[in-house]
């Protein structure tokens, strides 16, 4: 017999009994999105490996040792997206929708890094990306951060704290690249292998390295905010007073840099004390030169992402109940007259009340095997038509869930007893 093919380490099945939690998130950011003015676009999972090269940077991580990379059979370079950014770049610039334009979009869908899987990583993981082109002042910048936290408000999520920093002007932050590089040399002994590589590539990682044996050189370096120029400055000062304006606690981090190459000013990241290591749900920040990077003209930017396994993760962990998907009547149909007669009645009913939620029995059963079928799925009613409620035109309701007593309904009215039903559930 041959072995059963398993599905590959990280890239995970989300189950019938899991895809609720999932589609309450997507609907509670899509209706949430749209309230704030974005469309919805949808990219290609495979790009060319050039784009996430040039966009995310030649020296980080991501490019370096996580993205999946192949030549097809063109002996093209392409790879699985790790992040949606850069593609959405691509799409508005191939498309024309950014030059002298405003737009807000977002996204959703699988991202791939091959990394070591754990708790809350996976090497498929699925983001929504939210991004907003055409806007150069920190007030979209402020109303993206508004945004995320009206989300986590309406998902009733708790123990989240903003951090955010500024990263300044590709001029002030080159400045204070060549500080960094002669600091950290100066500690070249102590500087772990990782820190070593980046010291002349990318120092600004080295900030954010994870390693406690750094800890104290990290904290002793140059702080970038005392090497900002006017502009830099007046931005995060500006940003900083909306969101005192609007009520949104944060606090500023120097050393949050990000994972990637291209922001500039603004970075936040959401972050939570109660998920373990695995504590960032959501990061962004302002990236004015990307666009112009990958061959458009010039155009400011600023977006996010937010790891839904993470969020999901963590509305599991705080408790928070979620909608349970369940239909609002199972009909059981017991005998071949009564499986004529029941069918062609529930597509009478799907065309009398569209919000009724109906599964059929398939595959015949005994009544009692049909039962058990009613209960398991959670219906709150099960309708019981058999040879003899056929031959007198009548069906049977059982509430399931409330302990009601079970009533008998001409055919004829069994629609009209369910929109009552259906009325009540939706006011409660």
């Amino acid at each position: 017999m041959s072995k059963n093919i398993q599905s590959i380490r990280g890239m995970n099945d989300i189950l019938p009994d899991a895809t609720p939690v999932w589609q309450y998130l997507e609907s509670t950011a899509r209706q949430l999105l749209k309230r704030y003015g974005y469309s919805e676009i949808r990219m290609p999972i495979v790009e060319q490996t050039d784009l996430f090269s040039r966009a995310v940077g030649e020296v980080t991580d991501i490019v370096e040792k996580e993205m999946y990379t192949f030549a097809d059979r063109n002996d093209d370079s392409l790879s699985l997206r790790p992040e949606g950014t850069a593609g959405c770049i691509r799409a508005g610039i191939q498309n024309g929708l950014l030059h002298n334009q405003q737009q807000r979009l977002w996204y959703t869908g699988p991202m791939f890094r091959h990394e070591r899987p754990q708790k809350g990583r996976y090497r498929q993981f699925h983001q929504i990306g939210v991004e907003a082109f055409g806007m150069p002042g920190p007030d979209i910048d402020a109303e993206l951060i508004a945004l995320t936290a009206r989300l986590w408000k309406t998902l009733g999520l708790r123990n989240l704290r903003l951090e955010i920093n500024t990263l300044g002007t590709p001029a002030s932050r080159h400045a204070y690249r060549d500080l960094l590089v002669e600091y950290f040399s100066a500690h070249h002994d102590k500087l772990d292998e990782d820190s070593k590589r980046r010291l002349h590539t990318n120092p600004l990682r080295i900030l954010d390295t994870k390693n406690p044996d750094l800890k104290d050189i990290v904290a002793a370096a140059p702080s970038l905010h005392d090497h900002l120029d006017d502009v830099s400055r007046e931005h995060f000062a500006t940003l900083c007073a909306l969101l005192d304006g609007m009520g949104i606690a944060y606090e500023v981090n120097p050393r949050l840099v990000r994972g990637l190459d291209y922001y500039t000013h603004m970075v936040f990241e959401w972050v939570t004390d109660d998920l373990g290591a695995q504590s960032t749900v959501c990061a962004g920040g302002r990236y004015d030169g990307l666009v112009e990077q990958l061959g458009g003209k010039p155009t400011p930017g600023v977006g996010f992402g937010m790891g839904m396994e993470r969020l999901i993760l963590l509305l599991e962990t705080q408790g928070i109940a979620t909608p349970v998907t369940a239909p609002d009547a199972f009909l059981i149909m017991a005998g071949k007259t009564a499986i004529q007669t029941g069918l062609a009645l529930a597509e009478t009913l799907r065309d009398a009340l569209p919000a009724l939620c109906l599964t059929s029995n398939g595959g015949e059963g005994s009544f009692k095997t049909q039962m058990k079928r009613a209960d398991k799925s959670n219906a709150r009613f099960a309708l019981i038509l058999g040879e003899n409620e056929v031959e007198r035109g009548e069906i049977g309701l059982k509430p399931l869930r409330d302990g009601g007593e079970q009533i008998t309904l001409p055919l004829s009215q069994v629609a009209q007893q369910l929109s009552v039903f259906l009325e009540k559930t939706q006011q409660n």
